[in-house]
């Protein structure tokens, strides 16, 4: 896996053929101006870079089986909307491959089984998927909310760094168990066992209702490719997680 990620730089290709269906969440100051411009300069940008890196193009209609060529299309990208004090804009791009995405899992579990059946869920997850999100994955989960709520909060938990952990201790213990417990079930890297299943389980919640205990899974590949810059209210750019 490192070497492919050094030959990746070094020959200026992707590091997976699959580069995903894109996700942009977006934290707009509520000052930032011209906001109702940045769906269509965000789809131009994932036209530019299919044609310019290129990225395999994923974007296919789910009646005719067609697929747009330029990863664009019907809700695609998709765009995750927060509104921040202030008149910057960041941007983090989320390219999430088919492989991890058709992996991830909601259950909408009795509210009795608890904590302790949040991990029993997950774990199980883990071990019906395998191979086939291309461990060792990140793992984002969400917990409460409604079941649309939940796989919100799974999916943003993996635009958290590896190893951070939540700011309120009994998430982040639960977060550290999990980990444990999933590097316990000897899948291993891309399925061939060890004990290196998880990089990192990250955990996001939300109050529920009572008779309601949604609990989602996200996987990310190993890959787990993203990207992140800042927009400043002059126009002049800071990328947070690359050299330009």
């Amino acid at each position: 896996m490192t070497e492919n990620i050094r030959l990746a730089e070094q020959i200026g290709v992707p590091i997976c053929q699959d580069t995903g269906t894109i996700s942009f969440y977006l934290m707009v100051g509520d000052k930032f101006s011209n906001l109702s411009m940045l769906p269509d300069i965000l789809r131009h940008a994932t036209k530019h870079a299919t044609e310019a890196i290129p990225l395999r193009p994923n974007a296919v209609n789910p009646f005719t089986g067609k697929n747009s060529g330029d990863n664009i299309g019907e809700s695609m990208p998709y765009i995750h909307w927060e509104i921040v004090e202030g008149n910057n804009l960041q941007i983090t791009a989320l390219p999430k491959g088919g492989g991890s995405e058709n992996a991830c899992a909601l259950g909408m579990l009795e509210p009795g089984l608890g904590i302790k059946g949040i991990k029993k869920f997950v774990v199980d997850t883990v071990i019906d998927a395998g191979a086939k999100p291309c461990p060792p994955t990140i793992l984002g989960v969400g917990i409460g909310g409604g079941a649309d709520i939940a796989i919100n909060l799974a999916k943003k938990a993996l635009l958290r760094n590896i190893g951070s952990r939540h700011n309120e201790s009994i998430v982040a213990d639960l977060e550290r168990e999990l980990e444990e417990l999933v590097n316990q079930t000897g899948i291993g890297p891309m399925g061939l066992g060890g004990d290196t299943t998880t990089l990192g389980v990250n955990v996001e919640y939300a109050h529920r209702h009572p008779a309601s205990l949604p609990v989602a899974v996200m996987f990310q590949c190993w890959a787990s490719r993203r990207a992140s810059a800042k927009i400043l209210f002059d126009g002049k750019v800071e990328y947070l997680s690359h050299r330009i």
